[in-house]
């Protein structure tokens, strides 16, 4: 098998967990915190990079709104993060800086740009919610997947089970 279908195994096999996982959901001032989606997006971007991320953030988003089990809101609240933490690794090579990257990247650009989906898609009236108001549960849903995703890294790198993705995570 060559590298690119390993890769897309992996990503398949992290997509999978990111729908199911977001049948375990926790409601948070009007929007659905999955962190499981979060816990993969670092996890992605440990095991393949960044641009394997946003596409297993956009198609996990994608499946789980055909499937009538997830929001509009989960596309900016994947792919941001996928995108920021995958570079944070990629550049730095430090689980600090990505899960930090991930919360801050979903929470704070994720979470303003829910504003315009939300009154222009989902027909929320703009006054009854900030430009602001999806950051609070982004961060929620975010530092929840972050903690699952920090014990799950920190045990792989411990168990020298992280070398196994170094040839995946090269960008090209």
């Amino acid at each position: 098998m060559n590298n690119k279908t390993k890769k897309l195994c992996i990503a398949s096999i992290l997509c999978a967990v990111a729908i199911i996982g977001s049948m375990f959901s926790i409601p948070v001032f009007g929007s659905k915190c999955s962190p499981i989606q979060h816990m993969v997006n670092i996890l992605c971007a440990v095991a393949l990079g960044p641009w394997y991320g946003i596409g297993v953030a956009f198609t996990a988003s994608l499946i789980r709104n055909i499937l009538g089990i997830g929001s509009i809101m989960a596309f900016p609240g994947s792919m941001f993060g996928a995108l920021f933490c995958g570079i944070a690794y990629w550049k730095y090579k430090s689980i600090t800086v990505t899960l930090i990257a991930e919360v801050l990247a979903t929470s704070i650009l994720g979470g303003l740009s829910a504003y315009p989906i939300a009154t222009l898609i989902m027909g929320v009236d703009a006054g009854s919610i900030a430009y602001y108001g999806y950051i609070l549960p982004f961060f929620i849903s975010t530092l929840g997947g972050a903690i699952l995703s920090a014990f799950i890294v920190i045990n792989l790198e411990k168990a020298g089970g992280l070398s196994i993705f170094k040839e995946y995570r090269e960008v090209k």
